[in-house]
């Protein structure tokens, strides 16, 4: 057994036996413990600065490729962890915002590296033909990439192929513009909240409908921005902020504030006595 095998296993048996005294016995400890440290770090700090003065840069990298080294100057951090590769710090940004893509049918993947500074994305599902792709790219994925990657200064898209579906489950028929969406009913005027919303699922369709005075607007209940609700969002002066991200929209338009190239999806309404009647484009 090595001198620093010995060591490690000392302290170990130390803290286990401070582990079982009484909590006012082992604050005594972790202050000495506390101190001790500080004092070591100082030591070390001081010891850096004076190999840096000598420009003895060399010998400080040295010593640093000494596992036992750079394991105690991590402790007390003097040295940086080292960094995952670059491929895994990109993946590791794009699934932080799967989640959010996926709970709309869409996704997105990792098509290349192009160094010094330089990514390629795709789009996949709902996402590879949603009018806010672009807006979702710089505002959710470009973003978390530059979190974990500050090298990486581009963000692209790539389009995707042509695909032949040679099944139509989840399209929309093509004959279907030849026939006028059906009126469904999603309420009663009295149940929407007035300069409010109110959220309403109807056949796998989550929306949201919003009154003012005898005006009701319905629109789908998915921020433009990366799709998240915007039911549970705050309303001031009939303009909704999303809670999630922030970005506001007009209720009586649907028009995006914050990024005026998109807009909520707006669904036609009308109203049959107290009755709330939507046309839903149904798929197939």
């Amino acid at each position: 057994m090595t001198k620093l095998e010995e060591l490690i296993q000392e302290i170990n048996r130390f803290e286990a036996i401070v582990a079982e005294w009484d909590e006012s016995q082992r604050c005594v400890v972790v202050g000495l413990k506390r101190a001790i440290e500080a004092l070591h770090k100082v030591a070390l700090m001081r010891l850096i600065k004076s190999l840096k003065k000598e420009e003895s840069i060399s010998a400080l990298r040295e010593a640093v490729d000494d596992e036992v080294v750079y394991g105690v100057l991590l402790y007390h951090e003097l040295v940086k962890p080292p960094k995952p590769p670059l491929s895994q710090r990109i993946q590791t940004a794009i699934d932080e915002v799967r989640p959010s893509l996926k709970s709309h049918n869409g996704d997105v993947e990792l098509v290349a590296i192009k160094l010094p500074d330089t990514v390629e994305v795709r789009f996949i599902g709902t996402c590879s033909h949603c009018p806010s792709s672009t807006l979702t790219l710089s505002h959710g994925i470009e973003q978390a990439i530059k979190k974990y990657c500050p090298e990486i200064t581009k963000v692209i898209a790539v389009e995707n192929k042509p695909i032949i579906n040679s099944g139509n489950s989840g399209l929309t028929s093509p004959f279907y513009q030849n026939r006028n969406p059906p009126w469904v009913k999603l309420t009663t005027v009295d149940k929407v909240p007035e300069s409010g919303v109110l959220a309403v699922n109807f056949a796998g369709n989550s929306l949201i409908l919003h009154r003012q005075g005898v005006k009701i607007s319905c629109y789908k209940n998915a921020c433009a921005h990366l799709a998240f609700p915007l039911d549970k969002g705050t309303i001031e002066n009939n303009i909704l902020t999303c809670p999630s991200h922030g970005f506001q929209y007009r209720l009586d338009t649907g028009e995006c504030l914050t990024a005026p190239d998109v807009s909520l999806q707006s669904y036609p309404v009308k109203i049959k006595g107290d009755k709330v009647f939507v046309q839903l484009l149904l798929k197939i």
